[in-house]
């Protein structure tokens, strides 16, 4: 039994691990941003009213990446965190070993062993919705890579500058990171907005847009046909790279299984590996993936 938990700006939502398929969750609360000994006792008292053994292990999932070189945590939306050594600080402020990892990385690792690439050796698992991202499983664990940032596909200037059929100029949009030309800033359901704005000069969700799309309409239609034309490329070399064979894709936009199913056609057409099985699909476990992630990861470490 462990107490693990999935960290964003907004809100601490921890659970009590029995086993990877007996997750537990607890009552989440709101992140404490910006003082580190409230942020440090509330994963305390969370592990506590659960039940979790005095000294016993915290296993994190959250939105940011720990350099494996130095420890410390690029996470800008929780600031008390921000640069900080986290697990070394927080196993010295709880009296607890620590594990931390990418909310991507947990998603994935969640999806290869108890979701969709149950019985794949390599499993990609990507990331539609607010961002544009991922995590790399081999054999059952998570490749972090150099500085941590294996699997994150959205970020470097590779997005396509024309795009669809008949083809259309596309701008190379500023990204978050601080790049320019991401596939980020064109991938994630406010690039699929921005496509759609400067399509047809029309404001919407990316809800609206797909909902739209499915209903016939020729202007959501072509948005989508550019969208799956400027996404697909670099998801297939991705794909190619890595070696994955199954790829299950989670995030907001993942909610359309028609949108998936078309990237996934696309992405097959693209890729070296020819196969008629579906790679690119839905994720299985569409409630608190990164939270069993989290709890997966620590009931690995406490079987060693």
């Amino acid at each position: 039994m462990i107490a693990c938990f999935d960290i964003g700006g907004s809100a601490i939502k921890g659970a009590i691990a029995y086993s990877p398929e007996d997750i537990r969750p607890q009552p989440k609360i709101p992140t404490p941003l910006n003082d580190f000994d409230t942020f440090a006792s509330a994963i305390e008292k969370i592990a506590a009213d659960g039940g979790a053994a005095p000294k016993s292990l915290i296993s994190i999932s959250i939105a940011g990446v720990v350099d494996s070189d130095t420890g410390k945590i690029t996470c800008a939306n929780i600031p008390c965190i921000h640069g900080r050594t986290l697990v070394a600080d927080l196993s010295e402020k709880l009296q607890r070993p620590v594990l931390v990892a990418n909310d991507a990385d947990c998603f994935a690792l969640s999806e290869a062993v108890v979701g969709a690439g149950r019985g794949h050796r390599i499993v990609f698992g990507v990331i539609l919705g607010t961002g544009v991202g991922g995590g790399i499983i081999i054999d059952g664990k998570i490749h972090e890579g150099a500085g941590g940032f294996a699997g994150e596909w959205g970020h470097g200037p590779v997005s396509a500058t024309l795009a669809g059929n008949p083809p259309v100029a596309i701008p190379r949009y500023a990204c978050g990171c601080g790049q320019v030309g991401c596939v980020d800033a064109v991938g994630a359901a406010r690039g699929m907005e921005r496509l759609h704005a400067y399509l047809h000069g029309v404001d919407l969700p990316s809800t609206a847009i797909i909902a739209a799309w499915n209903a016939g309409d020729a202007a959501a239609e072509r948005t989508i046909e550019v969208y799956i034309d400027i996404v697909s490329g670099p998801l297939a070399m991705t794909i190619n790279i890595v070696g994955a064979s199954i790829a299950p894709v989670g995030g907001g936009l993942a909610n359309s299984v028609e949108l998936i199913k078309r990237l996934d056609e696309t992405v097959r057409a693209r890729i070296l590996r020819k196969t008629d099985k579906p790679l690119v699909i839905p994720a299985e476990l569409k409630i608190e993936p990164g939270l069993i992630g989290a709890g997966v990861l620590g009931l690995m470490e406490i079987s060693k």
